[in-house]
This record gives C-alpha cells, structure tokens and sequence, in this order.
C-alpha cells in the first residue's frame, strides 16, 4: 500500500460523522503509516551502508568498515525483527494484552520470583513504548506477590506475548535463606488478548457472581486503599477476574468484565487449536516437569527456553527485560508449525 492510497482512508468526509469509526481507522492509518516509514528507513540505511563500506574499501580505513559491517549486522537483526512481526495475523494478534503472574511452588521465594518476572515484563514493554496499566496485585505475606494483572497496550502486544503462557522456573541462591542454599521456585504467566468491538463475546450476567472488597495486603503504589475492589467469577468455567487499581467501584467491574471476556476469548481460541489445548492442558501445577523456561543463576548462569532450545547467559539483561530473543524464537517455531500443519 502507497501512502497515496492511505490518504484517501481519511479523505471521506462523512467518516467523521462516525467518530468511533474515524478513530478506527485514523489508528489503523498510523500503524500502516509507520511500517511504511520503517521500510524507508531500512532500504535507505541499506543504501547508506553500501556506499560508505565502498567508500571505506578505497580509503582503506579498516576500522570504519568495521564499524559499518556492525551497523549491517544490527541493521540485520532488526530487520528479521520487522519480518517476524509481518506474520502476527492471527485475529487478536494487533490487540492490547492481559498479563497474569501468580506465584507457584516454593513459599516466600516463588513471590519474589512473581515478582522478578512481573518487572522482567514490564521493563519490557517500556522498551518496545507499550503503555502498562495496572489492575490488580496482590502481595505475598513476606515479599513479592502471590498473584498480579497488568494490561500492555500497543499494537501486537498480544501477538509478541502470546507463546508466554506457562509455568516458568528459577534457580538461584536465596536472599531469604540464612544458610545461603541453592532454591527452585516456579511462577506461572497467563497471556490473554484484550477484546475489542470486532470480537464478540456474549456473556450471561446470571452465569456470574460480582463481589466487591477491599483491597487487601500492605498495598504498594498501584492499588487503591478503598472498599471499590471488584471480582467476578464466571460460574460455568469457574474463571475468577478481579481489579482493585481504580477508584471508582464501576471502573474495576468494566476491567473485570473485560477481562473475563478475554479470558473467554481465550478458552475459545484453545479448543479450535488442538495443539494450543493440549499445551495449555501441559502446564498443570506451578511446579516440576511443567516449565517453559528455565532461568538459573547458581551454580552458573544461564536462561533456556524448553520448547525453542534459544538460550543465553546475559541473565542480567533478560531479567531487565531483553526477552525479544525468546519471543522471536517462539513465534519463528509457531509459524514454522502452522506452515506444517
């Protein structure tokens, strides 16, 4: 698509008599505008790179070619980044995204692991300029969190973080334990796509029971101290959505029902996809023989995800969210499988 073509997406004038529809599509029109943008720059980069490496050849200036063929090298990756995120077409690939951490087998140890993780999640969608937003937390008795909910906004924020789902483990040397032994925690990620208005979920009020609280725990700077928390469990498929960050007691039961939609949504998705299911069905208890990924810090150091075999020993970055080799791995095997089947 031309940026010609995209001008005449706007150019109607009886679009603004719809705003929702005009916002649609004016959101729909900068995502477009910005994968065109990305492709001028890599062909320009491209072209750029080619002369002056010709230029460094004739002047036979070893440490700018050096430098250029680097440039090439992470213009590369960025580029296999852009391919990779091409192929995000699955219905709720382009839409916002839950995430949900609860915390496993391993005491005091896995909170702190939920919430090492959490972070890991959030420093990573800072990175890539997605917008958080807090829903729900709930603090451990000691440290960390025994559960949290949080919402990334951005376009493919679902699509990049869907192969997340899973139980993930940690090895490493406890802060917690004065004889400093080696301890195994475990945390579970659940990933859903937020809901829009092209997907439609119908839900039966009187298949759910609505409780208001208030929120519980010593608090922290994401939840509001007041009797406006809500919770919604859906009766038939015994899912359970809470939200207490909003002040307003209406404003938390619409983010739980949008997220029980979601969650929906996402039961739906996993019984027309027999492989995703039994993933799913895989994952069982947050604790042995069910993880995705595998982070140890002691006695060495290394990060490895069980399904793709892609690792790395930079546990540091990882943990401060550098997740996109693991992410990248995991769509690359997805995409290769759909092919197959």
């Amino acid at each position: 698509m031309r940026r010609e073509e995209l001008q005449t997406l706007t150019a109607d004038a009886d679009l603004w008599n719809n705003p929702d529809k005009a916002q649609k599509l004016m959101s729909e029109k900068n995502i477009l505008e910005a994968k065109l943008d990305q492709y001028e720059k890599f062909v320009q980069n491209l072209a750029d790179y080619k002369e002056m490496i010709d230029f460094a050849e004739n002047e036979n200036d070893e440490a700018m070619a050096e430098e250029l063929l680097q440039n090439l090298s992470t213009l590369q990756q960025e580029t296999k980044y852009a391919e990779l995120e091409s192929l995000l077409s699955g219905e709720a690939d382009g839409n916002d995204t839950y995430l949900e951490v609860h915390a496993g087998s391993g005491g005091t140890e896995a909170m702190d692991w939920a919430q090492m993780l959490l972070r890991m999640y959030v420093r990573w969608a800072e990175r890539h300029n997605y917008k958080v937003e807090y829903i729900e937390e709930t603090e451990g008795d000691v440290a960390g969190l025994k559960s949290a909910t949080i919402r990334i906004n951005g376009h493919n924020a679902y699509g990049w973080l869907k192969t997340e789902s899973g139980v993930h483990r940690l090895v490493r040397i406890s802060p917690f334990d004065s004889a400093a032994r080696r301890h195994t925690s475990f945390a579970s990620i659940g990933i859903y796509p937020v809901v829009d208005d092209n997907i439609h979920i119908e839900i039966n009020p009187a298949d759910c029971r609505i409780d208001t609280y208030r929120a519980s725990g010593a608090g922290g700077q994401h939840i509001n101290k007041t009797d406006s928390a809500v919770r919604i469990t859906h009766i038939p498929t015994g899912i359970v959505v809470s939200s207490q960050t909003q002040r307003s007691q209406f404003q938390n039961r619409d983010n739980c029902w949008n997220m029980l939609k979601a969650r929906l949504y996402e039961r739906e998705m996993q019984k027309k996809n027999e492989a995703a299911q039994a993933a799913r069905d895989n994952q069982g208890d947050n604790g042995w023989g069910y993880q995705i990924r595998s982070y140890v810090l002691q006695p060495y150091r290394l990060i490895k995800d069980l399904r793709t075999e892609a690792e790395t020993a930079d546990c540091k970055a990882v943990l401060d969210g550098d997740i996109d080799l693991f992410l990248s791995a995991a769509l690359a095997q997805k995409v290769k499988s759909d092919e197959v089947i």
